[in-house]
């Protein structure tokens, strides 16, 4: 009895060391203030668009009305990017295309598309965390075919890094990237300039893309990974204006919304320290997942931990704009489309994010809704 106690605890021991490890690295923190107010708009202003058996990651609405998602990567998919034909997942640009298909540019790890005014749809593949190195890849929407790749090198793009939104400049050069840096805590703001096939990391570090020490809390839960790993990373949210000028970024758990100047972030004569300080913070926001914006200056804000969407106005008062527990599970993709819908993708992640890839199944369906906030704005991102 003596032997096998020994053993036990030769065998408990490193596990109960490396779990302490993980939730000091990785887990605790606080509850966010509550930034909700009562919603401008109904429920019922809800239209669904889809109901799906595996949750979405995010959305781009071409100005032709064509819907395409990311299937969300934390749930697995077999099917990376597609497009919605009829309430049906069609892949795109095919199947071969998918992860693990023949093509030898296949899809491995898919989250952030967008479609730019070149009528080309952008995603962005973060290769599993940056195990394998990210890229960006073009497509050609009319005829499906792919028009520009760009693998990043490991100087740009680490181990541990998460490439997870992304957008492209008016003039389809320059495509602007969230790194949320989850696992190897080093988020950043990346550019490419795909004219020059050359990346730069920015920002790597500063205040404005590290998250600060809250958890989100969802349905009453706290949003952690076996208990140990809260879902905390670092910038995330990010957009343009609609008129280029501006950027827009958070992480999902700061409490402030920052802005930059897209030329002060396209300049390459500035350093560090002087890009740093040209940072702004902008607006109070909500926990937030996916930002947009509109002709008129509004910024669009998904409230993760109540179900909903904020607008934050020129004014940069922050308010509720609509709030639904059944269908705006975990909020988390923008896309304007034509006729002055936005469409909204409700990936559910705290269901399933690091549980068996059974659970999937058991929270289906997973929801794309659209509605009219008022304001519209150029589709597609």
């Amino acid at each position: 009895m003596a032997r096998a106690l020994r053993l036990a605890a030769l065998i408990v021991a490193p596990i109960a060391l490396a779990a302490a490890s993980l939730r000091h690295r990785y887990g605790g923190g606080y509850n966010f203030p509550d930034r909700s107010t009562p919603p401008r708009l109904s429920a019922d202003d809800l239209d669904v668009v889809a109901e799906l058996e595996q949750p979405p990651g995010n959305i781009a609405v071409s100005a032709q009305g064509r819907v395409f998602l990311s299937l969300h990567p934390e749930s697995w998919p077999s099917i990376n990017v597609a497009e919605l034909v009829d309430g049906a997942v069609v892949p795109f640009p095919d199947y071969s295309f998918q992860r693990r298909g023949p093509d030898p540019d296949a899809f491995d790890n898919v989250l952030g598309i967008r479609i730019d005014r070149q009528n080309r749809l952008w995603a962005l593949d973060n290769g599993t965390h940056g195990l394998r190195p990210g890229r960006v890849l073009a497509f050609d929407l009319d005829s499906r075919a792919l028009v520009h790749e760009y693998t990043f090198p490991r100087s740009v793009v680490g181990l541990g890094s998460h490439l997870n939104d992304l957008q492209i400049s008016h003039d389809g050069r320059h495509v602007i990237i969230s790194d949320d840096g989850f696992f190897a805590r080093k988020p950043a703001l990346i550019v490419y300039d795909s004219v020059e096939r050359h990346s730069r990391r920015l920002l790597d570090g500063h205040f404005s893309v590290v998250p600060e020490y809250y958890t989100p809390r969802v349905e009453g839960r706290k949003v952690e990974i076996l208990g140990l790993i809260s879902v905390r990373p670092g910038v995330d949210s990010i957009a343009l204006d609609r008129a280029g000028e501006w950027l827009y970024f958070a992480p999902v758990t700061d409490r402030a919304m920052y802005r930059l100047r897209l030329s002060d972030l396209l300049d390459p004569e500035l350093t560090a320290r002087e890009l740093g300080s040209l940072v702004q913070v902008y607006a109070d926001k909500t926990m937030s997942d996916g930002i947009t914006t509109d002709d008129d200056g509004n910024i669009y804000i998904t409230d993760v931990e109540h179900s909903a969407v904020a607008r934050l106005g020129p004014d940069r008062r922050l308010e509720t704009l609509v709030r639904d527990a059944r269908l705006l599970r975990w909020p988390d993709g923008f896309s304007f489309g034509p006729d002055g819908w936005l469409y909204l993708t409700c990936s559910a992640i705290h269901l399933y994010m690091g549980r068996p890839p059974s659970t999937v199944s058991g929270h289906a369906p997973y929801h794309v809704v659209r509605f009219r906030p008022g304001p519209g704005a150029h589709p597609g991102h």
